[in-house]
């Protein structure tokens, strides 16, 4: 793995801290519901998948799910960013990254993506967000990956993907993509981190 060209970020668990804030949002629909908040394995699957999927996950019934679906889409995650934590390194590393490196973001959010930005001041450090949205395939399909890819018109081996889960990794691995573990030692990965700021010594190391 050498001459690296493109780093590319999950979102949740990465970026950003989002525990809270994803309890917070899945919890307000479950309510609605009458439903008890998540448990600890709901909460496991919220966090590596889509919204539709999620919300599936939780409402398995099929009318109760397209009722859940049907209330979710009258929310606006505005009021549950408040509860995302930035990752510190984030910005500084972005703004060492460019405009040296092109730089990404492949996340199983959806429309809530375009919120977050807004509200972090992040757009301008991207070169590419891909989301749900954008595939009919979303991870842990390799679909989302190879889109970036084929979008800077670069080998896989040329790029990383900076994730924290089983999901992110079985992508990356169907990509080709080297795989940068953020605090999570369970995953297999080329690269195990606990910070954004070791971004830095991987990329000097593979130039």
């Amino acid at each position: 793995m050498r001459n690296i060209q493109l780093v590319a970020f999950d979102c949740d668990g990465v970026m950003f801290d989002t525990t809270e804030a994803n309890k917070a949002y899945y919890n307000k629909i479950l309510a609605q519901f009458g439903r008890p908040e998540m448990d600890e394995d709901q909460f496991a699957y919220s966090h590596m998948h889509t919204a539709d999927e999620s919300v599936a996950y939780l409402f398995s019934d099929k009318d109760q799910f397209e009722a859940a679906q049907a209330y979710r889409k009258t929310m606006t995650y505005k009021p549950f960013i408040r509860y995302m934590e930035i990752e510190p390194f984030l910005k500084p590393l972005l703004k060492n990254l460019r405009p040296a490196y092109k730089t990404a973001i492949v996340t199983n959010r959806t429309d809530t993506m375009p919120q977050v930005l807004e509200e972090f001041d992040l757009a301008s450090y991207f070169d590419l967000v891909i989301t749900a949205l954008d595939s009919d395939r979303p991870k842990p399909h390799p679909d989302p990956l190879i889109m970036a890819l084929e979008h800077f018109k670069i080998d896989p081996s040329h790029a990383i993907y900076v994730g924290d889960s089983e999901v992110d990794e079985a992508a990356a691995k169907a990509a080709g993509v080297p795989f940068v573990a953020y605090d999570n030692r369970s995953l297999d990965a080329e690269f195990h981190i606990t910070g954004l700021e070791q971004i830095g010594d991987i990329l000097s190391d593979n130039q």
